[in-house]
């Protein structure tokens, strides 16, 4: 008797760690559902991306859903507030506040609709901007969480939160990346890309971006504004 591939709910922004999130939840043998969150970013070719790189790397369905982070602003990626083109100290301006907690809380509600027991998303503390809703302490809480507030699990369904590329280098998910197959030109990284995802190789984003592919020794397939 053939037995169903169990479900998962993998958020796809439409950036490189996102997609190999997806490619790898698909390698464990997951039938995956993307999605996306439309929360007001100031470019929409992420969102372009992530819809492409769902079918491309065989989602089984993709959903985008809108929520206004907009309005209550704080961060440059949502407010009229400029990208920083240096590095700081701290948290940076690019932070958007409460933004993986709401994405995956949505993913969390569409895995219980769908009976799945495990999220995946793409956060990563190793090369990343600092951001506290990337550590491993934040992906713990939240599972912890998903664990007494939902139906699924009160019912003994227990519910599981991955997040692969935690512990990974830039360059060793580019190497990732390139071992399954993602089509890296195909996603958009830059906290200020434009209409057609060309990259403005300035951003912190793009600084990491750049670096994994010159540590991993691969050509950077990004397509950049000038």
């Amino acid at each position: 008797m053939m037995h169903a591939s169990p479900r998962a709910v993998v958020l796809v922004s439409g950036g490189m760690d996102s997609a190999v999130t997806l490619a790898l939840a698909r390698e464990r043998g997951f039938d995956c559902f993307a999605l996306s969150v439309a929360y007001g970013q100031r470019h929409s070719a992420e969102l372009s991306a992530a819809a492409h790189n769902a079918h491309a790397l065989g989602a089984i369905a993709h959903k985008t859903v809108a929520v206004d982070l907009r309005s209550i602003g704080g961060s440059a990626l949502t407010a009229e507030i400029d990208v920083p083109e240096a590095g700081g100290p701290g948290i940076p301006i690019t932070y958007v506040p409460a933004r993986n907690t709401i994405m995956l809380s949505i993913a969390l509600g569409w895995a219980e609709v769908l009976g799945a027991a495990d999220l995946f998303c793409g956060v990563n503390a190793v090369d990343y901007s600092g951001y506290p809703d990337c550590r491993p302490a934040f992906i713990a809480a939240f599972e912890r969480l998903a664990r007494v507030a939902t139906k699924a699990a009160v019912e003994g369904h227990e519910l599981r939160v991955h997040a692969p590329l935690m512990a990974m280098g830039k360059a060793d998910i580019v190497r990732e990346g390139l071992r399954l197959g993602v089509d890296f030109a195909a996603t958009v990284s830059c906290y200020q890309a434009d209409a057609e995802g060309r990259a403005c190789a300035h951003c912190d984003a793009c600084r990491l971006r750049a670096d994994g592919f010159r540590v991993a020794g691969v050509v950077d397939p990004t397509r950049y504004v000038v």
